[in-house]
């Protein structure tokens, strides 16, 4: 704490003489005293800022995850550090929690500008960023594969950089673009890109790396359409961190290509997420998967329906044992590495069938409990379900929502549902009743619909014994 400290204090002195215009020779002459490594293994910690959001850190299922956080803590792992994360509102909050010593680096891909070099040390991996169109594209729809092509067509964007881009855009080829400026605060990039590959719309723009990641979510979409220039990004930290910079600079150039770190690229960028169509065993034979016999077993420990947990297990596996998610998640039952150890599962078992349906069923009463302030069992039915997916984190973030704005917070649809979808909305997951930040709220949304429309499907062609 005490070298904490004096990092505040002594770059504190700093920042106003950067920031002082009457300073301005003074300070390009005056040498800062840099904080070593030593002194930062003393805290025991490396404190890293970056943002909530799907491609930096984001809480799935009680675990924190995120491209960013996974590449920091292995940067903090090769330092002997503890890695402790804080969250900032935005870029620029980002760069003043730096300045004033609330962390020692910013893991996210900030913009390398003139401006921030003066205070800032650019380190680690140098990506190249660039806003792309977000198309569709299957056997029947060509992409388009020039800028020129999108004269005449209807681009939808949300204000701001993305708009800019178009504008600047169409007056580059001379105007025809129909630009569409969506203001509605509640739908985000991440919505339109949805809205994109459902049909909904032809055309939005967003960041490559947002759009690389969606496409893991949704394969008919095409984003290698680029419309804006690039603009080199890294990872920063301040002058007085000299050391750390290198070794995040070493730390980068020795293991962009290890097994870690492309493993990590590959779970956000390139691993499918999404989800396949219902099937049933044996119609007639009434089986619903191999694994029926579980189903019915354990299912009267939660006094489900068999049916119902067939349709959880569907969802989440395919009835594949063997499957693990891009999130780690395993076996029939999908669950976390850390959840499994808590309900039961032995080491080594993560992947037999019965021990992971005993295991979710365990965790399925745990959540159940906690859920006891929806006092309707059909309702909190719903809400358990949408904590099995999301995680209890995210439910008491929407159901705190769905208070403030008046809406009833023991209803799941047309309810709570609606704030879950909003989670990933930053004017939302940063409201002061949220304590989880952002998620992807739209797959938990998705999720217990599909859970109960399947399971209805199951009621009518499969027999309850």
């Amino acid at each position: 704490m005490k070298v904490r400290l004096l990092q505040k204090l002594s770059f504190w002195v700093a920042l106003l003489l950067l920031t002082s215009s009457c300073h301005k020779r003074a300070v390009e002459q005056t040498t800062i005293e840099t904080i070593t490594l030593d002194e930062l293994k003393e805290n025991g910690e490396l404190v890293v800022l970056t943002l909530s959001g799907s491609t930096s850190y984001f809480i799935y299922r009680g675990n924190e995850m995120g491209y960013q956080y996974e590449l920091s803590k292995q940067f903090a792992e090769h330092l002997g550090l503890n890695l402790r994360i804080e969250l900032a509102r935005s870029v620029p909050e980002l760069v003043d929690k730096l300045l004033v010593g609330e962390g020692d680096i910013i893991a996210y891909n900030l913009p390398v500008t003139r401006e921030l070099r003066d205070s800032l040390i650019y380190c680690g991996e140098s990506f190249v960023t660039h806003q792309v169109l977000v198309q569709r594209s299957n056997s029947t729809i060509r992409p388009l594969r020039s800028v020129t092509e999108l004269i005449g067509k209807d681009v939808y964007v949300k204000p701001g950089k993305y708009y800019d881009r178009m504008v600047n855009l169409n007056n580059e080829l001379g105007g025809g673009i129909n630009i569409h400026k969506v203001n509605n605060d509640s739908i985000t990039v991440e919505d339109l890109i949805t809205q994109v590959a459902e049909g909904s719309i032809p055309y939005t723009v967003a960041d490559n790396d947002l759009a690389l990641l969606n496409t893991t979510y949704f394969p008919n979409l095409n984003v290698k359409l680029k419309v804006s220039y690039d603009q080199r990004a890294s990872w920063a930290t301040r002058k007085d961190m000299l050391e750390l910079a290198e070794a995040a600079d070493k730390w980068h150039e020795e293991n962009v290509t290890s097994p870690q770190y492309k493993a990590s690229t590959k779970r956000y960028f390139e691993s499918s997420k999404a989800i396949t169509h219902p099937t049933i065993l044996s119609l007639r034979e009434g089986k619903i998967s191999r694994y029926d016999t579980l189903f019915k077993k354990y299912a009267k420990e939660i006094d489900w329906d068999w049916r119902l947990l067939a349709s959880l297990a569907y969802t989440e596996s395919n009835f594949d044992t063997a499957v693990v998610s891009w999130a780690g998640a395993k076996g029939l039952m999908q669950l976390m590495p850390r959840t499994a150890t808590a309900f039961g599962v032995p080491q080594g078992k993560e992947f037999n069938p019965e021990e992971s349906v005993k295991a979710a069923v365990k965790y399925i009463a745990d959540v159940n409990k906690s859920l006891r302030s929806v006092s309707d069992p059909q309702e909190r039915l719903y809400f358990v379900l949408a904590a099995y997916n999301a995680g209890l984190g995210h439910i008491y973030d929407a159901i705190a929502l769905a208070n403030k704005y008046g809406k009833d917070k023991t209803r799941w649809y047309d309810n709570v549902e609606n704030f879950i979808l909003l989670k990933s909305n930053e004017e939302y997951f940063t409201d002061s009743v949220c304590r989880n930040g952002y998620f992807r709220g739209v797959e938990t949304h998705n999720f217990v619909r599909e859970i109960m429309n399947r399971y209805e499907v199951y009621k009518q062609k499969i027999p309850a014994e």
